[in-house]
């Protein structure tokens, strides 16, 4: 059947060339066939593919190894830039917050309202720097360098800075008064505090810190920790420089939430006692020099009316006596 195959072929086409075969021809040259091993008639795409240096092919992902260094060093500007502008966290390293605030908590406070010129408000806990050597003797721990590194992008307190975390009793205008152990007055409210430990009274029952009686200054506040029977507060430094007060200056921001540990997570709301009605000093002590201000505007200008009335009426009739 082979012979027939070939003989019916050369009857109808051209006479073959001895050992040519058309259904062997390949693409070379004069329709030679191309021999294994020969480069000049590899495809030049197949071998672009195979080398991958074609310039229009994909690009080798990196290696996730060597865009890790990259990776970390954008989490650890990232956090820098939140822990110096939006929120760092503290460390609470004694129990004067007990039970709001338990030893070995961490809290994490907002630093951003502050760069707007929020000051703090009555009832708000926060953190701020020593004012005048609150903390003198207090023992500074050796931190180590991973304790280094995660104090510098905020995810730890710095062992170097003396910062303490207390609660805004009163703000600038305010009186805070306590005769005995209490209650704590502020602007001559009395405040029902459930967030003292219990146990404790409103007050000390000592000459610095259950007597006192204090007028809180512009730019500064007065403030006091939970427990109080176990919290060197504003009672407790009233002989120093600011005289017990914090300048706001000092004020690093509010402590917004426990985040740690997740037993004692929580978040940290001014308390209710602290809304109650008539406890604004300005609304307190003089409530008629407003009414006073808000009516003479009102006063001023009836006056200009009436002279207004009266000198018209005067016009009118000089013009009529005129006339006749």
């Amino acid at each position: 059947m082979g012979d027939l195959a070939v003989g019916a072929r050369s009857g109808h086409g051209p006479e073959e060339e001895p050992g040519r075969s058309d259904d062997a021809a390949g693409p070379g040259p004069a329709g030679r066939v191309p021999e294994a091993g020969d480069a000049s008639a590899a495809d030049p795409r197949s071998e672009a593919e195979s080398s991958g240096g074609s310039k229009g092919g994909p690009k080798k992902q990196r290696s996730f190894w060597k865009e890790l260094p990259l990776l970390i060093g954008i989490a650890l500007i990232l956090a820098l830039v939140i822990k110096t502008f939006l929120v760092q966290a503290f460390s609470i390293p004694s129990a004067s917050m007990e039970n709001t605030l338990k030893i070995g908590d961490r809290v994490l406070v907002d630093k951003l309202t502050p760069w707007f010129g929020s000051e703090p408000e009555r009832g708000e806990v926060i953190v701020f720097h020593d004012p005048a050597s609150w903390l003198e003797g207090e023992p500074t721990p050796e931190p180590n360098a991973v304790q280094t590194v995660l104090s510098w992008v905020g995810l730890m307190p710095s062992a170097n800075e003396k910062d303490l975390i207390k609660r805004t009793v009163g703000v600038g205008g305010d009186t805070v008064e306590c005769n005995g152990t209490g209650p704590l007055k502020v602007n001559g409210k009395a405040l029902n505090e459930p967030y003292v430990y219990p146990g404790n009274t409103p007050c000390s029952d000592d000459n610095a810190g259950g007597t006192f009686k204090v007028k809180v200054p512009e730019g500064k506040v007065w403030v006091m920790g939970d427990h109080r029977q176990d919290s060197m507060d504003s009672r407790y430094h009233q002989n120093d420089k600011n005289g017990g007060f914090v300048p706001v200056d000092n004020v690093v921001g509010r402590a917004i939430v426990v985040a740690w540990p997740p037993t004692h997570w929580s978040t940290l709301p001014v308390p209710d006692t602290f809304d109650q009605s008539g406890l604004g000093a300005v609304a307190n002590v003089a409530p008629g020099a407003l009414g006073l201000a808000g009516a003479a505007p009102l006063v001023l200008w009836r006056r200009r009316k009436i002279n207004q009335r009266v000198t018209e009426g005067n016009t009118r009739v000089s013009a009529a006596g005129g006339a006749r």
